[in-house]
């Protein structure tokens, strides 16, 4: 595809979405930068842009259908740009994903970060020699910043596609980490995510050689995300630091002691998946619920204040309903802030793909359905019952949406403990940090006061 010598002297446009999850927007931002860097403006949302970008999920077969219709979607919105298909779903199935007939160019995941300047070279525009400053508003619009400081997994859970897609687990170096995070706080943004896909695996692959090679060697010692969390805090001044997972088994005491800095926020996302040790063995997890309520009790025990999410697949072959009762008790009796509830979808080459095509062990949709139902309105009892707790404290918010209602100019944010809050602030800017009175908690969301 080339343009005119005309279209050639203007710099061209593209628009990036994402599906997914954190990993995908932090690789969604560094594909900005890439664009940025060769050039590229931002592209009009409603309809006029040169390219169009879409970062795709493949967790489940739900995600897939959402790439494909966000496809179609993109192809009506912008019908003369270039699409442009990449992220996970080509990463698992390129040749689908190109039998679509949606995407003018196909890239997996191992392809994003040269896309850009391949881009430029398609549409025939000129190398740019001096590239403008990346300003963190291009093209995500996120008060946020995602830091990927890991990436791939090595534990190959029966249900999980991710190691196809991502590959082995591997880390950034502190360094790079720390000078990632510096840079998006001279942008303007307040608040760091550090992600990956399996983000207490940072280092271990590392120190385990080490140990095999030397075990006098003390860089092998001690807990590497620990040890990456103090040189973040150490070397720079970002006011709030979160992180976007754990697993139960990396919550231990070393790394705990760390929240003893306020700028850590208060909020653990934990996975449960099954609240059975017969399921979690069969999904080949690595802990038992005991040991999910354990790491919870530890967390509780460092942080009081912590808010604490998690996740939980309904219908994986072979559940039971008693097996299904011991996930909501698990939920219940770890008084979680918020559940991110998922009917088990078979994904291609997984184990579990096998098990749901044995009849004896696939879950019938109508009881998978009712149970994703049971675990969605148990997830909103806790997570209001979460709402009603905040009553009466102090959060910080980090202010994203503004609203001017009833002649008031009221912002919407996320306190520290990842409650959303709405507040009166004529005075706030989107993107700052303010101290909040939590007054009321309505359906879904606080009601608040600023204070400072």
């Amino acid at each position: 595809m080339t343009r005119t010598d005309q279209q050639a002297n203007q710099q061209p446009s593209v628009v990036i979405e994402t599906l997914g999850c954190k990993l995908n927007i932090a690789d969604s931002d560094l594909l900005a930068k890439g664009f940025m860097a060769a050039g590229f403006t931002q592209g009009d949302r409603h309809g006029l842009t040169d390219v169009y970008v879409l970062n795709t999920c493949t967790v489940t077969g739900e995600a897939d259908a959402k790439a494909r219709q966000q496809l179609r979607r993109a192809r009506r919105r912008y019908p003369n740009a270039l699409v442009v298909a990449t992220g996970c779903y080509p990463a698992r199935a390129r040749a689908e994903v190109e039998a679509l007939g949606l995407a003018d160019l196909v890239a997996d995941n191992a392809e994003k970060p040269a896309l850009a300047e391949r881009l430029r070279s398609l549409l025939n525009y000129p190398a740019v020699v001096d590239a403008p400053p990346y300003r963190a508003s291009f093209p995500l619009h996120r008060t946020r910043a995602f830091v990927k400081v890991q990436e791939g997994c090595n534990d190959y859970c029966a249900y999980c596609i991710i190691p196809q897609t991502r590959g082995s687990s591997r880390f950034f170096a502190a360094a790079t980490v720390v000078a990632a995070i510096v840079e998006r706080e001279q942008e303007g943004h307040r608040e760091v995510v550090l992600t990956g896909t399996q983000i207490g695996d940072y280092g271990i692959e590392l120190s385990r050689r080490l140990r095999a090679a030397d075990p006098r060697d003390q860089a092998s010692e001690g807990e590497p995300l620990a040890a990456l969390l103090a040189a973040v805090l150490s070397n720079t001044s970002v006011p709030r630091i979160r992180l976007s997972s754990l697993q139960p088994q990396d919550v231990t005491p070393v790394l705990l002691d760390l929240w003893q800095d306020p700028r850590l926020c208060p909020h653990f996302h934990l996975p449960l998946q099954s609240g059975s040790d017969r399921v979690l063995g069969r999904m080949r997890r690595r802990y038992s619920a005991q040991e999910f309520a354990d790491a919870i009790q530890h967390v509780r025990s460092a942080v009081p204040d912590a808010a604490v999410t998690s996740d939980l697949i309904v219908g994986f072959p072979g559940e039971t309903e008693s097996d299904f009762e011991a996930s909501l008790h698990a939920c219940r009796a770890a008084a979680l802030s918020d559940v991110h509830v998922f009917p088990f979808s078979p994904r291609p080459r997984t184990l579990a793909a096998r098990y749901a095509q044995d009849p004896a062990q696939a879950v019938p949709e109508d009881v998978k359905r009712r149970r994703v139902h049971e675990a969605l309105c148990l997830a909103a009892e806790l997570r209001q019952q979460a709402l009603a707790q905040a009553v009466g404290q102090q959060r910080t918010v980090l202010w994203e949406d503004r609203a001017e209602r009833d002649g008031a100019t009221w912002w919407s944010g996320l306190t520290d403990t990842y409650l959303r809050v709405t507040a009166q602030a004529p005075q706030a800017e989107r993107g700052t940090i303010a101290t909040v009175h939590i007054q009321q908690a309505a359906p879904d969301h606080l009601i608040g006061r600023v204070v400072a």
